[in-house]
């Protein structure tokens, strides 16, 4: 242990002398070598049957600029560009800061919305916080004969640019899938009304 930790200063050291560090929070410079924890992408997934229309549940979840209202950590976005393909998908370049325990973070994604059946985003670059993010809404029937159920699918995934960062992060990202499907169906109620009925 003694030995390992020697070894740790040291190379801190010789990082410190030969590297200029990159901005990054909490100052932490970039351990990939010596930290026993890996910064491989992380997915999660989260599946769920809403009782709103697959058009409200799209609607409600490509309204980016009123994410800060009811996504958790997400304190401003805004759309910065936007277009419309030939076959009617929506593409924007959308900025979102998101603020969580010690973490500040704004970073530029590239969103495609496709009518009433996905929305994705994509972090156009790594940042100084995530080396990738990505989120992909989805919007199924929940069955052939009720159109006022459907079947929401959220794939998450994330890496870290910093593998401490991952190893503080780990178990609330797990957690943050679920978070966002709850804001979501939250926000529907609110917009919609329970059981997807108008207010």
């Amino acid at each position: 242990m003694t030995l390992l930790r020697t070894n740790a200063v040291a190379s801190l050291a010789c990082f410190k002398r030969t590297r200029p560090q990159r901005r990054c929070l909490f100052s932490l410079p970039d351990l990939s070598s010596l930290s026993p924890f890996g910064n491989d992408s992380k997915t999660y997934q989260e599946r769920k049957v809403l009782p709103y229309r697959q058009q409200d549940l799209y609607a409600v979840v490509s309204d980016i600029a009123a994410y800060p209202r009811f996504i958790p950590y997400c304190t401003s976005s805004r759309i910065l560009a936007q277009t419309q393909r030939a076959d009617g998908a929506v593409l924007m370049d959308a900025e979102l800061t998101v603020g969580f325990m010690a973490f500040t973070e704004s970073y530029v994604s590239k969103v495609t919305c496709v009518p009433h059946k996905s929305v994705e985003a994509v972090a156009s670059s790594e940042t100084p916080l995530f080396k990738s993010l990505s989120t992909l809404w989805r919007f199924q029937p929940a069955t052939p004969t009720d159109p006022n159920k459907t079947l929401v699918t959220l794939d998450l995934a994330y890496a870290f640019t910093n593998p401490l960062h991952a190893a503080v992060s780990s178990s609330f990202f797990g957690k943050v899938s679920g978070m966002m499907v709850q804001a979501f169906e939250d926000r529907c109620a609110e917009v919609y009304g329970r059981g997807g009925r108008p207010r």
